[in-house]
């Protein structure tokens, strides 16, 4: 149960962290939005009718979401993923009247496949950003000019 709430937590933290060191914050929330819609799409092989009816609920049921871990008062892991799975169930019939009960189950793992592909590439930056690049830098020391 630990799983599914970190599995939110981390990279909306992380990426909550990367905005606020990063002026575009904005440019980047786009650029990650649009990132995931292409991937969600992708997974879940959406038609141009089905994402058409599909991203309007999507985008309703993310804000839930969102509004939930803004709103968290509580510490309690159990509580927290009561409330997100009672998010889930409320917008379940209408994923479903879209995509279809087997692709509305493969959904929720497809989100979780992104933030997973999200959290990769950022450690992958961060680790970049690190000292790491030095010594190409300053290129070969036995080669003379």
């Amino acid at each position: 149960m630990k799983k599914i709430l970190l599995s939110f937590l981390i990279p909306f933290s992380i990426f909550l962290s990367l905005n606020a060191q990063d002026g575009d914050a904005a440019k980047r929330a786009e650029k990650i939005q649009a990132l995931k819609i292409a991937f969600i799409t992708q997974k879940l092989e959406l038609s141009s009718s089905e994402a058409e009816n599909f991203w309007p609920v999507y985008g309703q049921y993310e804000k839930d979401v969102k509004q939930l871990f803004s709103n968290r008062k509580s510490d309690d892991v159990i509580e927290n993923e009561e409330q997100l799975l009672n998010i889930r169930k409320k917008y379940r019939p209408q994923f479903e009247k879209v995509l279809g009960k087997p692709r509305m189950n493969k959904l929720f793992s497809t989100e979780k496949e992104f933030r997973g592909v999200l959290l990769q590439q950022l450690k992958k930056k961060s680790n970049n950003a690190g000292g790491g690049n030095g010594i190409q830098q300053h290129g070969n020391p036995r080669k003379r000019p």
